[in-house]
């Protein structure tokens, strides 16, 4: 197996060359960049894990008059480039900021940490103050911001003061480069306190983009783009790059070529069916491409663990609660548009890209705008739509991406069932389970089973997970596959109080005509494998018998 050293986790791009980590050119987006160089601020927007603070971190090296990054970048694609290295490399002041921390439950802890956040952006920039072409009072205010005393006001115009410092330290404007800008308000939104931080957010932006003589040109990133009155305002010549846009696409995620290079060269290329099934599938403009962060993360556990086997390594970057929340709006009707996403198919939804936060949810267009934006849906081509099918307005063509967005959308919608199935009165269905009511529990599930949201290939497990959310948070112990007799029942019921139990065995038919027959299979392999007799040999009196048959949204139990 191969020795590269794949670097999950770092953003640094000095620290990746430095210490030779395996690292797939994306300096191209430097010329890419400077194609435009007189554009005052380009805004570029993706969703999370897709290499945005590494670009940006590139940009930082290239760009800063502090460095000598000629090592960290030969043999790079923009090395080739002379012209463009002898006019822009280490030749401008540069401000690398990222407000991704810049977090909090309230107003006062999140503005903490923006205030500790530009008190150590200052800490970087004190010889700034020893310049005699810097205005004294913007150093006094430099100090400020440092000793994190200064007034609200002054942290609102800190990216301003220090770019005008830079300015006049130098004697040409400064380069602004500023991640995930818009993370302190969504947070914000999350918390109630939105009104306050953009205001602080807004007018952070608006002084340090707006018809300011010290920028030489800003570079913005962040997951959303917000609209130009809600943040932006009366910022000129100002461009924003989308999921949706064809500029930039190759320069953040992996590219199908690229991604069959790192595996090549991981001695892993067998993989590659593996890896494009669960980490491709993602369009930006008309290019596909593959999350970088899982991609990563699977061959470096490959190659050091061994273990093949794609899993979901995106699901603990990112807040899944979206999905939930969306299913939990009980005024929009999306039961049958997530059946659809469920199995593999798509939907045709109207996608705003200027979003506001307080309104972020407010709508069902919103939600689906957003799920698009942060990467849980991407955007079918028009090619790929079914014959006679077309798209009208601003209508988008939405589907889910991957194997890996898949399973988070399923583990949502189990978790969706089972908060629903907690809040609910389930006390008629456990009426007719301590009685052995098949009949009335077949009504109750085949009710249930219609009013949830099932998924593409009726596998076992989707029934699994909504018998066991039905049943757990009563008040009676609920086991899942656990050890039991000669094998593992699917589930089992205790109430300990009145030593009873019921054991449960769940089969899939392949037509409605075969859900009797799968109800027998069920029984009898309970009584094979012993699952009611070795509960009774534990002390209970009564062991009910059901065994439960599923064919799509079909049910039938049978007692035995």
């Amino acid at each position: 197996m191969s020795d590269l050293k794949i670097p999950v986790g770092v953003s640094d791009f000095g620290k990746i060359r430095e210490n030779g980590y395996y690292y797939i050119d994306k300096s191209g987006l430097i010329p890419e960049l400077l194609k435009t160089e007189s554009t005052e601020a380009t805004l570029i927007t993706r969703p999370r894990r897709f290499g945005k603070t590494l670009g940006m971190s590139m940009l930082a090296h290239f760009f800063d008059i502090r460095e000598d990054s000629r090592a960290l970048f030969e043999g790079l694609e923009v090395s080739k480039n002379q012209r463009i290295c002898t006019e822009w490399m280490n030749q401008y002041p540069t401000l690398f900021v990222t407000f991704k921390d810049v977090d909090g439950l309230t107003f006062t802890s999140a503005y903490g940490r923006l205030q500790g956040q530009i008190a150590d952006l200052c800490k970087k920039y004190v010889y700034l103050t020893e310049s005699s072409a810097v205005d004294e009072d913007d150093k006094k205010i430099f100090f400020r911001l440092k000793a994190e005393e200064a007034s609200e006001a002054q942290v609102s115009r800190s990216l301003s003061v220090l770019l005008r410092m830079m300015h006049a330290y130098y004697g040409k404007p400064a380069i602004l480069l500023l991640d995930e800008y818009d993370v302190p308000v969504v947070k914000a939104s999350s918390n109630g306190y939105y009104d306050k931080m953009l205001e602080v957010i807004k007018t952070i932006m608006s002084t340090a983009l707006k018809d300011n003589d010290s920028l030489r040109f800003a570079v913005v990133t962040g997951c959303l783009r917000i609209t130009k009155e809600s943040i932006f305002t009366g910022t000129n010549n100002f461009t924003t790059n989308t999921i949706s846009d064809n500029r930039y696409n190759e320069f953040f995620g992996f590219t199908h070529e690229e991604v069959k290079k790192f595996l090549r060269d991981a001695d892993c290329e067998e993989r590659l069916e593996n890896v494009q099934a669960w980490y491709d599938g993602y369009h930006f403009g008309d290019l596909n491409v593959y999350c970088p962060w899982d991609v990563l993360n699977y061959v470096k556990k490959l190659i050091t663990e061994g273990v093949g086997t794609p899993e979901n390594f995106w699901e603990h970057t990112s807040d899944n609660g979206i999905i939930v929340s969306f299913l939990e709006r009980t005024d929009f009707a999306v039961g049958e548009k997530f059946e659809i996403l469920l199995k593999g198919d798509y939907i045709k939804e109207v996608v705003m890209e200027n979003l506001t936060y307080d309104f972020l949810t407010a709508t069902e267009e919103n939600l689906w705008s957003l799920l698009y934006l942060t990467g849980y849906l991407t955007h079918v081509r028009t090619e790929e739509l079914e014959a006679g099918d077309r798209l009208e307005g601003k209508q988008v063509a939405l589907k889910i991406p991957n194997a890996e967005v898949m399973d988070i959308f399923r583990k949502s919608v189990v978790e969706w069932f089972n908060k629903k199935a907690v809040r609910s009165d389930r006390h008629e269905l456990f009426h007719g389970i301590w009685n052995g009511e098949a009949e009335k529990l077949t009504e109750l599930l085949s009710n249930l089973l219609f009013d949830t949201i099932s998924f593409h290939d009726y596998a076992e497990s989707f029934y699994h997970a909504f018998i066991t959310g039905l049943l757990s948070g009563a008040g009676y112990v609920v086991e899942s596959n656990h050890e039991n007799g000669l094998g593992r029942p699917d589930i089992v019921i205790k109430d300990r109080s009145k030593r009873r139990a019921v054991v449960i065995e769940i089969k899939i038919a392949d037509s409605e005509q075969h859900l009797k027959q799968r109800c027998k299979e069920a029984l009898k392999q309970i009584e094979q494998k012993k699952y009611a007799k070795r509960i009774e040999g534990s002390g209970f009196k009564t062991v009910i018998r059901f065994g439960i048959a599923f064919y799509q949204k079909s049910c039938l139990v049978e007692k035995g």
